[in-house]
């Protein structure tokens, strides 16, 4: 049976984060970070890695991490959300540092990991085209590696030098913190159209033919890069012959089923960080109808009012016991962060008509959950993909088992005739 309660440990983290981040990523430093050329505050990042060690919470002691279970990762991240937090989190330490892990040989493990944990290093995953949602399982079956596009082109290709080094060409758009990454994870084609198969690189910034730009995004605390790779060495993550053996997947090979398990605790991250933002939509909402008056009174004491906050209440509470349940058990991260994001969306819109006419202005802070839960649902959902992708894995839409045939078919009775009058 599982046990839903918080640890002493995991309720301190929770605890420390809400004091740091109370202090240092209140709405106004949240838009002056993202407007600087990393899009984070540094400094910031850097206390969180220091005293809480938030970015190798989930890596192994071994490798310089805290060596806590995904689930606490994933507590922690409602806090995260909570702030709308602009960091290398999701990229580094959901997306990238897992990859390092699954894939990587133990040269690359004892290299990169430690420096990933202790927020020295910094990474993004560069998935071709807008196919993350795809890639990471949560939309779709990306076991193949059809969204990184095909043997002779598309999506990004690899070729093996004839001194054995590895070359990428291609590009890749809407790269979270690909801009400002110091390693990038690159999944490419490689073998050609006879032998094509998906293997994972690492590129180096500042690699001769690397090409990194911003780009302008709706949500700002999730800024995005254009990739360009032209003709850029790269480090193969792995170790012996990357053509030996099939793996799970076909040509997808492990990569494949490394992005899927990966994408199940990033769902479940996403959906603790939307339910945490929802929630604190709800609050400063809340705050703000018990003091603006209208005809002498306040809002929040109007029946109407009440009635959607308390509808808003229940939804924001259903997401968080969502996300609960899918840190303990990641396969139910898709569903969880369904809810999430629906929840966001709602307490996002409620929060911008209950706010009145301040409330509209592009400027306010409202604005800021508006477009985490729009930017969001574009980049891992829509929300209606997610649940239908779920209800396929659960074999929700197989069609019934036709009858068996009788042995001694029952004839069809005759029509019946008119007889001829006489």
């Amino acid at each position: 049976m599982m046990d839903a309660a918080f640890t002493a440990e995991q309720e301190g983290i929770r605890r420390t984060l809400r004091e740091v981040l109370g202090r240092r990523c209140g709405p106004d430093r949240v838009k002056a970070a993202v407007r600087t050329a990393d899009g984070y505050d540094r400094e910031l990042w850097e206390q969180l890695s220091r005293e809480i060690g938030l970015p190798g919470l989930a890596v192994p002691e071994e490798y310089g991490g805290v060596g806590c279970a995904p689930a606490d990762l994933v507590l922690a991240c409602e806090e995260t959300g909570r702030a709308l937090l602009p960091s290398p989190l999701l990229a580094t330490a959901v997306l990238a540092a897992p990859l390092v892990a699954a894939l990587g040989g133990a040269g690359q493990r004892a290299a990169l990991l430690p420096q990933l944990a202790g927020g020295g290093l910094t990474a993004a995953l560069a998935v071709p085209g807008p196919a993350l949602s795809a890639a990471l399982g949560l939309t779709g079956d990306g076991g193949a590696g059809e969204w990184a596009g095909g043997g002779r082109a598309g999506g990004v290709q690899a070729r093996r030098a004839a001194d054995g080094a590895w070359r990428l060409y291609g590009e890749a758009a809407q790269v979270l913190d690909g801009h400002s990454a110091d390693l990038l994870l690159v999944p490419a084609h490689a073998g050609g159209f006879a032998r094509s198969r998906v293997l994972l690189f690492v590129v180096r910034a500042g690699a001769p033919g690397l090409v990194r730009a911003r780009q302008t995004a709706l949500d700002e605390t999730r800024p995005q890069a254009l990739v360009q790779l032209r003709d850029v060495e790269a480090e193969w993550l792995g170790e012996g012959d990357p053509f030996d053996g099939g793996g799970p997947g076909g040509p997808g090979g492990p990569v494949c089923g490394a992005l899927a398990a990966v994408g199940r605790t990033a769902a479940a991250v996403l959906a603790a960080e939307a339910a945490g933002a929802a929630g604190r939509a709800l609050e400063r909402t809340v705050e703000y109808v018990r003091t603006r008056e209208q005809f002498g009174r306040p809002i929040g004491s109007f029946q109407a009012v009440k009635h959607r906050l308390a509808d808003l209440y229940v939804q924001v509470q259903a997401a968080r016991s969502a996300v609960c349940y899918a840190a303990w058990d990641p396969e139910q991260g898709g569903l969880a962060l369904a809810q999430a994001l629906e929840a966001l969306r709602l307490a996002a819109g409620e929060a911008i008509q209950l706010h009145g006419g301040i409330g509209f202005t592009w400027e306010h802070d409202a604005h800021l959950y508006f477009k985490r839960a729009a930017a969001d649902e574009l980049l891992f959902g829509p929300v209606h993909l997610l649940r239908a992708h779920a209800a396929r894995r659960a074999g929700l839409f197989e069609a019934p088992a036709a009858a068996p045939a009788t042995a001694s078919p029952v004839p069809a009775s005759p029509a019946p005739t008119r007889k001829a009058a006489v």
